[in-house]
């Protein structure tokens, strides 16, 4: 099962193209969903959280809490809104596109890949991109 929760005024639209895009990249990299519940929040919200869970007194734009095991996925994903508006601008993308990113960016990493060295970063990116490309609305 997949969930959207929304701590702020913000709701996806269309959440079951969303759903679908999910649950194919999870089933394209071999893992069966559990429960997956994604919580989009704010800066100060997410900041508080960091700095509570992880000991980083700094802004980030996701924050993934790990509950897979093996190849059962599930897990906690919680997104500032804010800093994806932020990062679409910088990276001079559309604010959609950067919360495919964001939203698939944690799904990744329930499935185990990381992106602490330059190395991963690279490998996630690609894997980020080629993902979003399973996302499909029609028009």
């Amino acid at each position: 099962m997949i969930e959207f929760c929304y701590n702020i005024s913000f709701t996806l639209e269309k959440e079951e193209k969303y759903t679908e895009w999910l649950k194919k990249v999870i089933q394209s990299e071999g893992f069966n969903l559990v429960d997956l519940c994604y919580v989009f929040t704010d800066d100060v919200e997410l900041r508080r959280m960091n700095k509570q869970y992880l000991n980083h007194d700094y802004d980030t734009d996701i924050i993934t809490f790990d509950y897979t095991e093996g190849r059962e996925l599930q897990g906690d994903i919680f997104i500032s809104k804010d800093r994806v508006e932020d990062n679409a601008k910088k990276y001079e993308a559309t604010f959609p596109d950067e919360l495919k990113r964001v939203m698939v960016h944690g799904v990744l990493h329930l499935m185990g890949y990381n992106d602490k060295t330059e190395g991963e970063q690279k490998r996630m990116r690609k894997l980020e991109e080629q993902k979003m490309k399973m996302f499909h609305v029609e028009q």
